[in-house]
């Protein structure tokens, strides 16, 4: 959906009705992820995609009735090997799609959502996409962190139901996850009827790039194509400057290691966020290296160098007391074996790895493998 809201929100502010079909669930070797949307806007254009082209013509023609209807559709798309669904994907997996009418009466707080997505502050909406009763279906809730101005707003149609949606979507949302949950009718912890998706707008996932090096400009460039918000820190102000690095989000001139332990302690380091030490050198990358394999809850830790560079590194830590537990957590030689020698292949081979490691991968060739070609999640 963020692909697409700007999209969304010009047209909605305008009065329009928009058909929004959104993945909701997939199954196998689906193209596109759930969350992923595609529009119809007013005048018959398609912006986004559910599948990377393989449905979007029957998407496009549901999403025209679902305008016209008003109602609501959850619809699946794929083919199994029991039974035939209504568009056939030629990767043989399978979405659930759900198509909605959207304007300012249906989403009045669509402004507000997309409000707080520009400015980065975390929210997420839940949405009922299957009921028992055809009157529930389209019913959202608004979920924001406890602390904020207004925490829920929106309705799904039962106290029990929004109390339960409620918990459940703050936990997504602390966590930056998008899924559909299942509930009773009436919003039971167990049962089965009603089925809510609660897409999760979180602030975006950081790296964190020590080292104001040639490779670190180029690492800054792949970090921001893939989603994240960069960060590159060196304590020498010559080299870390904003025109050395136009696609880092931010260049700070401080000592790694402050910097990593200022940003830890004031909650802006998560599970999601990534660090990549291209210093390789023992005063700049041992203390930050230290600090940044003990916190638990940083996704991914590499540091570059050679094997020789590694090793001293290795030495230097143990000195200093990392845990062989701790060790295990660094990537190092950072990357994976592209054969990579300019700064830019180089930020290939760090970025391959990182979505390695995210999603559970192995870096080998897809036709020296068999099964899945999609990972459903991170090996631990």
């Amino acid at each position: 959906m963020r692909d697409v809201l700007d999209d969304l929100v010009r047209w909605w502010r305008a009065g329009e009705r928009v058909g929004v079909a959104t993945v909701v669930a997939t199954f196998r070797s689906a193209p596109r992820p759930a969350g992923a949307s595609m529009l119809l806007g007013p005048a018959g254009e398609a912006v986004g995609s559910v599948s990377g082209g393989c449905v979007e013509g029957a998407v496009y023609e549901l999403s025209g009735e679902v305008l016209t209807t008003g109602a609501p559709v959850l619809q699946r798309y794929g083919v199994s090997d029991d039974d035939a669904f209504a568009v056939g994907l030629t990767c043989g997996g399978i979405l659930d799609v759900f198509v909605e009418p959207v304007s300012q009466e249906t989403f009045p707080e669509l402004g507000a959502v997309a409000d707080d997505v520009a400015a980065g502050r975390p929210v997420a909406v839940a949405t009922t996409i299957e009921h028992p009763d055809p009157a529930w279906v389209g019913r959202r809730l608004v979920v924001r962190p406890e602390d904020a101005d207004e925490p829920v707003t929106g309705a799904l149609g039962s106290a029990r139901a929004d109390a339960a949606v409620l918990d459940d979507a703050r936990g997504l949302l602390a966590a930056g996850r998008t899924e559909t949950l299942t509930y009773g009718p009436d919003g039971e912890r167990r049962g089965e009827g009603m089925r809510v998706f609660v897409s999760a707008f979180a602030p975006r996932p950081r790296m964190l790039v020590f080292g104001a090096i040639d490779f670190a400009a180029a690492v800054a460039h792949v970090g921001s194509f893939l989603g994240y918000r960069v960060t590159v820190c060196d304590a020498r102000p010559v080299f870390a400057t904003t025109s050395r690095f136009p696609a880092a989000d931010e260049v700070v001139v401080e000592w790694p290691h402050r910097y990593l332990a200022r940003e830890a302690e004031q909650g802006r380091v998560d599970g999601r966020t990534v660090v990549c030490v291209l210093t390789h050198d023992p005063k700049f990358d041992v203390p930050v290296l230290e600090l940044a394999l003990r916190l638990p809850e940083v996704a991914y830790v590499g540091a570059m160098g050679s094997r020789r560079t590694h090793e001293d590194r290795l030495e230097r830590l143990r000195a200093a007391g990392v845990s062989a537990d701790e060790l295990t957590r660094l990537s190092s030689p950072i990357g994976l074996d592209l054969g990579a020698r300019t700064p830019q292949e180089t930020a290939v081979s760090i970025a391959a790895e990182i979505v390695a490691r995210q999603w559970g991968g192995h870096g080998r060739r897809l036709q020296d493998v068999s099964g899945p070609i999609h990972h459903s999640g991170a090996a631990r």
